[in-house]
């Protein structure tokens, strides 16, 4: 199975998402390459394959969006949007980013997100190397929230039943969200998602603060 790459300096970005979202994507190649993003709006939105997708450079709003089953790659920083509504799959950013409402998969983050990182979580995990702006997890109601970093205002404002861990410090806590005890299920979970998210080597799990409802 082949891996083809896509030049957004030659091909307009509507002719590569038509080729992603074709019924048999998966059998004309394994891998695509996306280069020149150069903060093109929607690469690779709205993907229903078991691909694999590196996006080379900065992407613009909503990368990867509503993803299901492709694990894509983004070697530069994204916009507002990245994997918003990802369903299942995986997303990486190798920069920084500012991850919104998701309901399953896992959205890595190698540096900062701002404001209102995890906003509506609703089942999905979401991984942050750096820190978190203010108001992040702001009505999560499933899933996980990992922050190797440090957390702004307002954190888990209006939160229903998400988990947020978070090793660094938090400027603020929102209305209904508080400290929790952690037991032995969630140093598993946070475990298995740092180990998921390639930064085991950088954090343990008894480094972290547990917060939720």
């Amino acid at each position: 199975m082949e891996s083809l790459s896509f030049d957004l300096a030659a091909t307009p970005l509507r002719e590569v998402n038509q080729f992603l979202h074709e019924p048999d994507v998966a059998d004309k190649a394994r891998r695509v390459a996306i280069l020149n993003a150069n903060g093109a709006h929607a690469i690779a939105a709205g993907l229903n394959a078991p691909i694999e997708v590196e996006i080379d450079g900065h992407a613009g709003y909503y990368a990867a969006g509503m993803n299901q089953k492709a694990s894509v790659t983004i070697t530069g920083s994204a916009a507002t949007g990245v994997a918003e509504n990802m369903m299942s799959g995986r997303v990486h950013v190798k920069g920084f980013a500012a991850g919104a409402t998701a309901q399953g998969g896992l959205l890595v983050i190698d540096g900062d997100a701002g404001l209102r990182c995890a906003i509506s979580l609703k089942g999905a995990d979401v991984v942050v190397g750096g820190s978190v702006g203010s108001f992040s997890a702001f009505m999560a109601q499933t899933g996980n929230l990992v922050v190797l970093g440090d957390a702004g205002e307002a954190l888990g404002d209006s939160i229903y039943e998400a988990r947020l861990f978070v090793r660094g410090k938090v400027k603020s806590l929102g209305a209904d969200c508080e400290k929790k005890p952690m037991g032995d299920d969630d140093r598993r979970t946070l475990a298995t998602l740092l180990e998921r998210a390639g930064m085991a080597g950088r954090a343990k799990p008894e480094e972290f603060t547990l917060y939720g409802s």
